[in-house]
């Protein structure tokens, strides 16, 4: 019979890749593991309790926060405080910084930066969602109320990120920075597994994942590539398929077992382009390159060297196999 390894039975085997951790980072990891728990809960009721459709409030960015945004939140929130050794939380969905300074977590090592539930928007007509988290090891001394600048590091410092996928079956994708490995939940054991030990992007892919809505805002470089995607070309198995769906957790899963590359440009609209350095594509950019990928906002700008000057900075962002980042960039070099 095949022993299956759980989460958290992994992460106390790799304790050795956290040097001084003596078990702070699998707590912090417990808590994570518990919220996503609940979360996955209240997701699998979401068309049978009123938890679907808007709060009725705005989040920092002025979107609609839906309710289960809030929700998610607060659950990741209490339970990151829970545990003693994170001093303090930056959320895609509060304004400023949290603060943790009860009991011992004022002398906690770690901070979490997180987008509590991306994608929440397709919550109401049953598409996949997810959780995007990010380790950094504060910078201010311990024992010290945590700062701002604790939070605005390069994305290179990070001590671990992962993402958390409810879909089909609900999934947690994490990386200490060696590798990636994921975990499938069994909500009949209450644990999660491990079912995709190492995962790689292939070096290259046949799917591109961009909202085309949006064509006529994208810059030339980038309009030039979506072209290049749909022409027929059988040396290079073009065209390639696209494949969107709104939610990045979703899509950059996706393609990181299948192979391919996701986009999202600035544009008319999103001139300095939409997503969140901190809460989305730093902890995705680390993973990707724990992977074997590459992830950029621009021709040889690695995003985990973009120095963040504010906690909701956004970023464009091009993340997937590794030939098809280069492609992008040699078309955005050419058409700058």
């Amino acid at each position: 019979m095949e022993i299956i390894k759980t989460l958290g039975e992994f992460i106390i085997d790799r304790q050795a890749e956290y040097p001084g951790a003596t078990g702070e980072l699998s707590a912090l990891f417990a808590s994570i593991r518990f919220a996503s728990k609940v979360v996955h809960r209240e997701i699998n009721k979401a068309g049978l309790a009123d938890i679907t459709g808007a709060a009725g409030e705005e989040n920092v960015q002025g979107e609609q926060q839906q309710k289960l945004d809030v929700y998610a939140n607060e659950k990741f929130k209490t339970a990151l405080a829970a545990r003693g050794v994170v001093c303090g939380l930056a959320s895609e969905e509060e304004e400023d910084f949290v603060r943790f300074e009860e009991g011992k977590n004022i002398d906690g090592k770690y901070v979490v930066l997180i987008d509590p539930l991306d994608g929440s928007s397709n919550i109401d007509v049953n598409v996949s969602v997810g959780t995007i988290f990010s380790i950094y090891r504060r910078i201010s001394p311990v024992g010290t109320p945590v700062t701002e600048a604790d939070f605005l590091q390069k994305g290179v410092n990070q001590i671990a990120a992962g993402y958390i996928i409810y879909g089909s079956s609900t999934m947690m994708v994490y990386s200490a920075g060696k590798d990636v490995n994921g975990f499938t939940y069994d909500p009949t054991l209450g644990v999660f597994c491990l079912s995709h030990p190492n995962m790689k992007f292939p070096h290259n892919g046949s799917m591109y994942s961009i909202n085309e809505g949006n064509y006529i805002h994208f810059p030339d470089g980038v309009k030039k590539y979506i072209k290049y995607c749909q022409e027929e070309d059988e040396a290079t198995k073009r065209p390639y398929t696209s494949r969107y769906i709104g939610s990045l957790v979703s899509d950059f899963h996706r393609n990181l077992i299948k192979g391919g590359i996701y986009l999202y440009p600035t544009s008319s609209r999103y001139p300095s382009g939409k997503l969140r350095l901190l809460y989305e594509c730093n902890p995705m950019a680390f993973l990707a390159e724990a992977a074997g990928g590459r992830a950029i906002s621009g021709p040889g700008q690695r995003i985990l060297e973009i120095d963040p000057v504010e906690l909701h900075q956004r970023t464009p962002f091009f993340v997937g196999s590794p030939a098809m980042i280069e492609t992008i960039e040699k078309f955005m070099s050419e058409f700058s």
